[in-house]
C-alpha cells in the first residue's frame, strides 16, 4: 500500500485538490445565491427569482463538469489523448462562461426595462414601447449568446462569424423562422411605430373578442375581456383585422340602445319613455353643442328607424364618457325601460306564429279566416 501511495503520489494530491476545488466552488455558489436571494427579496419585491435560479444551476453544473475532466487528466498517458481533454476542458469553459454571461445580461436588461416601465406608469406616460422593446432586447442577447456558443464548435464557426458580422442575421432568421413567425414579428414592430393601440387601450377586434391591452410581444397581442379571461391574438391576425380603439383620441361613446315594440303600440310614448330614461341616467353626456342647446333640441335623441316583420325598432343616441361608461349605461336603461313600458301598457314585440293543422277541414280553415 505504501508503494502504491508512493507511486501515484501526485495523481493522488492532485485528485484531492481538484475534488476539494470543486467542492469549495460548489459551496461557495450555494452560500453566495443564497445570501443574494434573500437580500434581493428583502430590498426589491420585483426581483426576477427564476433567472438567479438558473444561473445558480449552469454555474453548479459548469463546476461539476470541469472538475470531471480535470479528474480525466489522471488516467490519461497519451499526449493525444490529453490534448482531447484539453480541448473539452476549453469547450466546456467556453460555454459555460457564454451561459452565464448570456444569463446575466438578459437578467440585468429585463430588470432595467422593468424599472423603466414602472416609472412611465407613475407619471402616467405610454409604457408600450418600453414593453416590446423589453422583448427585443432579451431576444438580441440571447441571439447572441448562442452565436457565442456556436464559436466553441469548429462545424458551426463559420456560420456564427457570419452572423455576428452583421450581414447575416437577417438571413439566418429568415431562414430559420417560419413565414408565420416572421409576419408576427412584423406585425408587432408595426403596431409600436404606427400604434394603432397601445398598453390599457379597450379595443374590439371582433363581437366575441373585445376588451383591454395587457400586454404587446414580438409574437402576441395579449388582451384581458370583461369576463377576465386572456385573449391572446398573434400579430399576423390583429393586424389584418379592422378594430375599433375605444380609447384612440376622443374617448366618447355614442351607443344605440334600440327597443322593439308591437305595431299596436303607442309609438310616440314609447319614443318619450326611452328618452326619459337615457336623459336621467346618471352616465349620461350632453354631447349638444351651444346651437343646439339654443335651438332646443334633447339631449338624447329617439326615433323609429326600422318596421320589421312583426315589431318597430325605437332607438336612443345616448352619448357617454368612455366605452365602459357605455355598457354599464345601456345594461341600466334597458332594465328601467322595460319596467316603463309594462306600466304603460307599451307591448314588447315578440314573434308570432299561425300553425294549421292537417285534419282541420277547408271550412274551419275559411271560418277562422273570416273571424280574423
Amino acid at each position: 500500500m505504501t508503494e502504491f501511495f508512493e507511486t501515484y503520489r501526485s495523481h493522488i494530491v492532485y485528485g484531492i485538490i481538484v475534488i476539494a476545488i470543486v467542492f469549495v466552488l460548489l459551496l461557495l455558489t450555494n452560500v453566495i445565491s443564497k445570501w443574494f436571494l434573500k437580500k434581493e427579496t428583502e430590498n426589491y419585491s420585483e426581483v426576477p427569482i427564476r433567472p438567479l435560479k438558473i444561473l445558480k444551476r449552469t454555474l453548479n453544473t459548469l463546476w461539476l463538469v470541469l472538475g470531471v475532466i480535470a479528474l480525466s487528466f489522471i488516467f490519461v498517458d497519451k499526449e493525444k489523448d490529453a490534448a482531447n481533454l484539453k480541448a473539452y476542458f476549453q469547450l466546456a469553459s467556453h460555454l459555460g462562461i457564454v451561459a452565464v454571461a448570456t444569463i446575466v445580461s438578459a437578467t440585468l436588461v429585463n430588470l432595467w426595462f422593468k424599472r423603466k416601465i414602472e416609472e412611465k406608469i407613475v407619471y402616467q406616460y405610454d409604457p408600450t414601447s418600453y414593453k416590446f422593446l423589453r422583448y427585443v432586447a432579451v431576444f438580441l442577447i440571447y441571439f447572441i449568446g448562442i452565436l457565442f456558443g456556436l464559436l466553441a464548435f469548429p462545424s458551426l464557426k463559420g456560420v456564427a462569424q457570419t452572423a455576428l458580422g452583421g450581414a447575416g442575421v437577417l438571413a439566418i432568421i429568415a431562414g430559420v423562422a417560419s413565414q408565420e413567425a416572421l409576419s408576427n414579428l412584423v406585425g408587432g414592430v408595426f403596431i409600436i411605430s404606427f400604434k394603432p393601440f397601445k398598453i390599457g387601450d379597450v379595443i374590439k377586434v371582433t363581437d366575441t373578442m373585445v376588451g383591454t391591452v395587457t400586454d404587446i410581444t414580438l409574437r402576441h397581442t395579449v388582451i384581458r375581456n370583461f369576463e377576465n379571461k386572456m385573449i391572446v391574438i398573434p400579430n399576423a391576425v390583429i393586424n389584418k383585422e379592422r378594430l375599433i380603439n375605444y380609447d384612440l383620441g376622443d374617448p366618447k361613446c355614442c351607443e344605440h340602445i334600440e327597443m322593439g315594440i308591437s305595431y299596436d303600440s303607442n309609438i310616440e310614448l314609447a319614443k318619450k319613455i326611452l328618452q326619459e330614461e337615457c336623459e336621467k341616467h346618471p352616465l349620461i353626456l350632453d354631447n349638444r353643442t351651444e346651437i343646439d342647446k339654443k335651438n332646443g333640441l334633447p339631449i338624447v335623441r329617439t326615433a323609429l328607424t326600422k318596421i320589421n316583420d312583426s315589431s318597430l325598432t325605437i332607438r336612443a343616441w345616448a352619448w357617454s364618457r368612455n366605452f365602459s361608461d357605455s355598457f354599464s349605461m345601456k345594461c341600466d336603461i334597458f332594465e328601467s325601460t322595460f319596467k316603463r313600458y309594462g306600466e304603460s301598457n307599451i307591448d314588447l314585440a315578440y314573434p308570432t306564429r299561425t300553425i294549421y293543422l292537417a285534419n282541420e277541414t277547408k271550412a274551419t280553415v275559411e271560418e277562422k279566416s273570416e273571424n280574423k
